[in-house]
């Protein structure tokens, strides 16, 4: 017999559901596929995984979808205080995504011997997306505080207001883009040399602005440094940033430069 909580629990999601249905403005407005699309994101295993986060406190409720993409649903929550939440959904289903992730589980030395079904595959995703973000965090990059993980779940701080998130560099540009471009150089750095990190996917798509301050986001690629593609990432990475400000008319650090100064040579 359940008990008190778990039913609580059941309600909630069940009234998350009809409101993903009803209010969804990610999706189309044909039912059918909203219908497909609930669905797909919510299967047996992850309802449970949803009610063991409110059980434990951490989410107490879901209400629509933020971004939608071929490898997961972000959903805004909030916390039995109101708080804000980001609730990060990886799609148990993706063959394709499925495919794509290898190369960044291989080779990292902080994730060995994992098996490599799907559901394992994208269970260590979203532990390896939590974990960055902690590493991250703790060598004060600003990144979305990582609250909790389980299975294809990940619950971290929300980016934004009220269910509207933070705009990308790429939807609006900074108001003064030689600090912004300064303080993300030091994020390089501050991820390879103490974070031991690389992000791997850096650019103006991935770089919220939030209060006057840039937000690293999308992490779950990072690898370590001493995974064999980090040299190759670092570069791309660098290239990245110095080309969207270079569009802004902000002098930039060449890149031979910019390396030399984020892996500390």
């Amino acid at each position: 017999m359940l008990d008190i909580m778990s039913r609580k629990a059941q309600e909630r999601i069940a009234h998350t559901e009809r409101r993903i249905e009803r209010r969804d403005k990610m999706l189309t407005h044909d039912m059918s596929k909203e219908r497909a699309t609930v669905e797909e994101v919510f299967d047996q295993a992850t309802r449970m995984i949803v009610f063991d986060l409110m059980n434990s406190g951490f989410l107490y409720e879901l209400n629509g979808v933020v971004s939608s993409g071929k490898e997961a649903r972000v959903y805004w929550g909030t916390d039995k205080e109101g708080k804000d939440l980001a609730v990060k959904i990886y799609l148990t289903s993706s063959a394709e995504f499925k495919r794509g992730m290898h190369k960044y589980i291989e080779g990292d030395p902080r994730f060995k011997d994992v098996k490599h079904d799907t559901r394992s595959l994208i269970s260590v995703w979203a532990q390896k997306e939590f974990r960055n973000l902690r590493e991250a965090d703790a060598a004060k990059v600003r990144v979305p505080k990582p609250i909790a993980v389980k299975s294809n779940v990940v619950i971290m701080e929300f980016i934004g207001k009220e269910g509207v998130s933070a705009p990308s560099l790429k939807e609006q540009a900074p108001v003064n883009p030689e600090k912004v471009y300064k303080l993300i150089v030091t994020y390089l750095k501050r991820l390879y040399q103490k974070a031991k990190i690389v992000h791997g996917d850096l650019s103006e798509y991935n770089i919220m602005m939030w209060r006057g301050r840039p937000v690293v986001f999308d992490v779950s690629q990072s690898v370590s440094i001493q995974h064999p593609l980090a040299d190759f990432m670092i570069k791309r990475d660098i290239t990245n940033v110095n080309k969207f400000f270079s569009r802004l008319q902000v002098k930039v650090i060449p890149d031979e430069e910019l390396y030399k100064m984020v892996v500390g040579k």
